[in-house]
């Protein structure tokens, strides 16, 4: 039996053969995911979901489309929300980043512990079985998959993307959101516009960003206009002598107040102080002191649908 969940779930075929899994509104843990399938049903499963409950949704999804289980499963970075599910695709093949696996085992399901009132179910953490470093070419079915490493940093230190160059699709893990908040405090801002720049350069015709609606190259052009405002705002915050959170308090969002999860600017101006004070893109921050100040500069724990 299906699912009953909260917000919207569709799955979309953005090319022949390929899918994207889109859980609308996209916000906290509410990520996007994708399939893959080549000649003779042969697929690869591009991320798995948050929660126990969303992981079986999405195994039922994806039989729909495929005749077997993906026998791969590409793991875009370490979050929860992108890994979470794993345990649900036994007969997968785990690959991703190296950064991945080690991040993965070192805060297993500490995410979980954020929001104690979601229902999580009873997630157990498959790790990747195959790693790489810089590139990785899979060929499956037919279907060339190339995954890039997005470094040193961008939203995280092991960001993957996942990139069709026959059907010019791209799909960008958590490095670009659509309608919602971008969040780099795992990561840089530079080296998120640097990613940017990096995934222009592919020429892509459908984006399927790591949350909120599927797109195409303009998803760069929004991303990158936030990335540069925090960039600004972190410059001018730190010649007035203002922390990341009383800036933040008195900072107008602009058009950037619609975004989904907006209380995410205390974060990543923290991370943008960092650069402007010299630390080198991906340095080790307190990313839950940064958490609290984010909960005290919204009034109230974020909110997760998982």
């Amino acid at each position: 039996m299906t699912a009953t969940l909260p917000g919207t779930l569709q799955t979309q075929e953005v090319a022949d053969g390929v899918f994207a899994y889109v859980q609308q509104p996209g916000g906290w843990c509410l990520n996007n995911t994708g399939l893959v399938v080549g000649d003779e049903g042969q697929s690869v499963l591009i991320d798995t979901v948050a929660t126990e409950r969303r992981a079986r949704r999405l195994r039922e999804e994806v039989l729909r489309r495929v005749p077997t289980p993906p026998r791969t499963l590409v793991n875009t970075h370490f979050h929860g929300d992108h890994v979470f599910g794993n345990f649900v695709f036994p007969e997968a093949l785990i690959v991703a980043h190296e950064g991945t696996r080690r991040d993965m085992a070192e805060h297993g399901l500490h995410l979980a512990g954020l929001w104690p009132d979601v229902c999580w179910g009873d997630l157990e953490l498959a790790l990747p079985q195959v790693t790489y470093r810089d590139a990785l070419t899979l060929h499956t079915g037919g279907v060339r998959i190339e995954l890039l490493h997005m470094g040193p940093a961008a939203h995280t230190t092991n960001d993957t993307v996942v990139w069709l160059p026959e059907q010019r699709v791209l799909f960008t893990g958590d490095v670009l959101m659509a309608g919602v908040t971008p969040f780099c405090v795992m990561g840089s801002v530079s080296g998120s516009l640097d990613a940017l720049d990096r995934l222009r350069a592919l020429d892509p015709e459908v984006v399927v960003p790591g949350h909120g609606p599927v797109g195409g190259p303009g998803l760069f052009d929004a991303n990158e206009a936030y990335f540069r405002w925090i960039q600004q705002l972190a410059e001018c915050g730190t010649v007035a002598g203002l922390t990341p959170l009383q800036l933040a308090r008195e900072t107008d969002l602009g058009p950037y107040a619609e975004l989904v999860d907006a209380e995410r600017l205390v974060p990543n101006l923290a991370r943008a102080y960092a650069e402007v004070q010299g630390a080198a893109p991906g340095s080790p921050l307190d990313v839950g002191a940064l958490f609290g100040e984010m909960i005290d500069y919204h009034g109230r724990l974020p909110d997760c649908h998982a």
